[in-house]
Formats: C-alpha cells, sequence, structure tokens
C-alpha cells in the first residue's frame, strides 16, 4: 500500500482540508490499470485548519485584478499559504503516527486567484498560489502541485479536475449518478451508470456554490457564512432577482466550461441587485421590498436552480445525487435541491450526502487532490477530455522534490 496526501484550499476561503490515505500500489491489483474497479482509497487521518483572517483578507483582494504592488503580494500570500499547508500536513502526519518520508507524495492545490482558461490569447490562463518549493522544504514530501495549467495548455479549461476521481469511488453498476460539489462554485460529475454502453463521464462547473451566499452572510451578519442554511431559511425567494441572476449567459453556455470569483463575485451580486432596486423604485417589480433574509434565500435558490437546471439539460437520466463540499452541510440547501430535482428531471431522485456513499462531505476534494499526485507519480492521465475539452487527458501537476 502507498501513502498520499492531499490538501485543497478551495474558493469558499474557509480553510485548508489535507487527508492521509492508502492507495495499492500501482499494479498491486485494484490500481487504474489493473482491469478490475479500482480500489477505493483508505483514509488514515484527516485535519482542517481555519484560513487566517488576514491572509483570507489578503486573498480575496489578489482575486481581483490591479493594486499597488499586486505581484510582490501575490508571492508573499504564496509563502504564507505554503505554511499553512505545511502546518497541515504536519497535524495530518501527527494524527496518522506517520513520518514524512514514509509519504509517497503530497498533492497540493493551492489558492485560486484567476481563472480565465481560453481568453485573451486562445490559451488564457488559471492561477494557483502556492509556493510548492517552499512546501517540500517544510513538509519534507515530495510535493505535486499546479494541476491545472496543462490541462490548460492543452486546450482544456483546467476545471473541474474531480469528476475521473469521482468516477472511481461513486459510479453505480446499475443507476446513473451525479455529484455536485458545492464550494464556493458548483460544479457537476454526471456517472452514468457503469454499463451503460459509450456513455462518457461528464462534468462542468454548474455556477454559484456557496460563493456569493457567503459574501450576503457576511456583509448581513458579520458572520463568514450561513449555518445550516438558517439565514436562508427565514427568508422567501424573490423571483426576479432570481431571475436576473439566471439570466446570466453562463447558465446557456453549453460544457465544457468552468468559472470562479471572475465571474461570480461582488460586483456580480450588486449589479443584479441595483437591477432589482430600480424595479422596486419605478414600481415594474412584481414583488415588495427584498430583505437580506429573503436575498439569502434567493442565492441558496440559486445554487439549487442552476444545479437541478443543468441536470434536466444534460443527465435526464439521474437518480442519485451526491452532494460533497461545505454545502453539504446547509441543511436547506440541501432541502432545496431536494424539491428542484424531483420536478426537474420528473422522476424521484435521491438527495443525499457523499456519507451515504462512504466519504464524508468534506474529504472529498482533498481525496481527489491525493488521488491525482497519485496519478502524476504513476505518470497517468489525470484529467478527463470529454470534461475539460483539452486535446486529451494529460499528467497533471509539476513536481517539486523533498
Amino acid at each position: 500500500m502507498a501513502l498520499f496526501a492531499g490538501l485543497m484550499s478551495g474558493t469558499s476561503l474557509d480553510g485548508v482540508d489535507a487527508v492521509l490515505a492508502q492507495w495499492p500500489e500501482e499494479g498491486e491489483g485494484g490500481g487504474s490499470g489493473s482491469g478490475s474497479r479500482p480500489a477505493r482509497p483508505v483514509e488514515r487521518a484527516f485535519v482542517h485548519r481555519p484560513m487566517p483572517p488576514r491572509l483570507r483578507e489578503e486573498l480575496l483582494a489578489l482575486n481581483s485584478a490591479g493594486g499597488e504592488g499586486e505581484l510582490h503580494r501575490a508571492e508573499l500570500a504564496a509563502n504564507a499559504l505554503a505554511r499553512l499547508y505545511a502546518q497541515a500536513t504536519q497535524a495530518l502526519l501527527d494524527a496518522a503516527g506517520v513520518a514524512a518520508p514514509a509519504v509517497q507524495a503530497l498533492g497540493a492545490h493551492g489558492q485560486t486567484v484567476r481563472h480565465r482558461p481560453r481568453e485573451f490569447d486562445g490559451t488564457g490562463y488559471t492561477t494557483q498560489l502556492l509556493n510548492g518549493a517552499l512546501l517540500a522544504e517544510l513538509a519534507g514530501i515530495d510535493v505535486v502541485c499546479d494541476f491545472r495549467s496543462r490541462d490548460v495548455a492543452a486546450g482544456g479549461q483546467g476545471a473541474p479536475l474531480v469528476p475521473a476521481f469521482h468516477a472511481e469511488v461513486f459510479r453505480d453498476g446499475t443507476s446513473d449518478v451525479a455529484v455536485l460539489n458545492i464550494g464556493g462554485i458548483a460544479n457537476l460529475t454526471l456517472l452514468p451508470a457503469a454499463g451503460s454502453a459509450a456513455a462518457p463521464v461528464r462534468g462542468f462547473d454548474c455556477g454559484p456554490g456557496n460563493v456569493l451566499m457567503d459574501f450576503w452572510c457576511e456583509h448581513c451578519t458579520g458572520r463568514p457564512f450561513d449555518e445550516g442554511g438558517r439565514l436562508a431559511a427565514a427568508g422567501r425567494v424573490h423571483q426576479g432577482l432570481l431571475q436576473h441572476c439566471l439570466g446570466d449567459p453562463f447558465f446557456a453556455r453549453k460544457p465544457p466550461k468552468s468559472t470562479g470569483r471572475d465571474l461570480f463575485g461582488r460586483q456580480w451580486l450588486d449589479a443584479r441587485l441595483a437591477a432589482v432596486q430600480t424595479e422596486l423604485g419605478t414600481g415594474e417589480a412584481p414583488e415588495g421590498d427584498i430583505g437580506a433574509e429573503d436575498v439569502m434565500a434567493t442565492l441558496a435558490e440559486l445554487t439549487a436552480a442552476a444545479a437541478c437546471d443543468a441536470l434536466a439539460r444534460h443527465a435526464p437520466g439521474t437518480r442519485t445525487l451526491l452532494v460533497c463540499g461545505g454545502g453539504a452541510f446547509n441543511g436547506h440547501l440541501l432541502a432545496r435541491l431536494a424539491a428542484r430535482a424531483g420536478v426537474a428531471l420528473a422522476q424521484p431522485v435521491s438527495v443525499a450526502s457523499t456519507a451515504t456513499a462512504g466519504i464524508e462531505p468534506d474529504h472529498v476534494e482533498a481525496l481527489a487532490f491525493a488521488w491525482l499526485a497519485r496519478a502524476f507519480c504513476a505518470r497517468r492521465g489525470g484529467s478527463l477530455a470529454e470534461v475539460t475539452g483539452a486535446a486529451g487527458p494529460r499528467v497533471l501537476g509539476a513536481l517539486y522534490p523533498r
């Protein structure tokens, strides 16, 4: 058995998830090249480290173009993030009782601050801040990072990268399954039944996940997120605001597609709130004033509507929707997904956390990057061209030896 670590800090900027997992050695049985169904990873430990407020504030600022000393600040933020990753890694090793040399590689995502694939010059770019060399120095483990750039260089979106991992651990033999990862951005993986002929695994970003809800909650209450969806549950969906949001061209675009804070940020929400306020001022809005709870209820509905509409268009046979990421702990959001999924697909749809399929929802992405590190070490493709739109599968990542 081989040990791999995975580290993930997502668009929500809530912190770093770190997982240590075991897989069979390549060729040992159950591996991707063995011809049998790949073995699930065996988790040895999991830890979460909150994002320090000053680093979170700086990373949020770096998501916006411009600013004095931007390059200098970005490099220092990459150093700070490497130190936080190293602290999470050491806590992980301590929890598992494992020494650093026993870990074959550490897959580290870094923090996305820009994501503009295929734009500007036809190739575009994606930027995940992380000083991989410093992390290797501090952790004493081979570090694999910068996973998205290779796919972008091959003409792809560089995202989402988790569908190949989802296919290994969540695909069902008899029915179509969808996996909805709700981090800052929401992405779908569509898994046709394993016996389906010529049915590829597909996946794409379907819209905002928690990013707009988190911003609004912090703006209104000072709290970083709407715990359990309580604020949203206290409001009513404002149909005018919802339609302004769903009118963005991103939702109608065909996959492959990906997005981030570059689109779904504060300015995006402010523009749509302003449009609703204008309608209210002119008497053109069919609904009355919109309160803070109503905005939150509408943003939760936007996340649910975007995901369920995408399912209806691209995977109408889905019978099971597994939810992971921080959004899986939002009870109100899960309820709205369950209510909308059955209507959108015109059939019963089981909506549940990935915990029901054997993996805790907040562990999934970190496990995916441990899996990607394992794929890199074996020089196997980690991406799916059907998902990202790249010229073909590519070995993803850059290596910083310990």
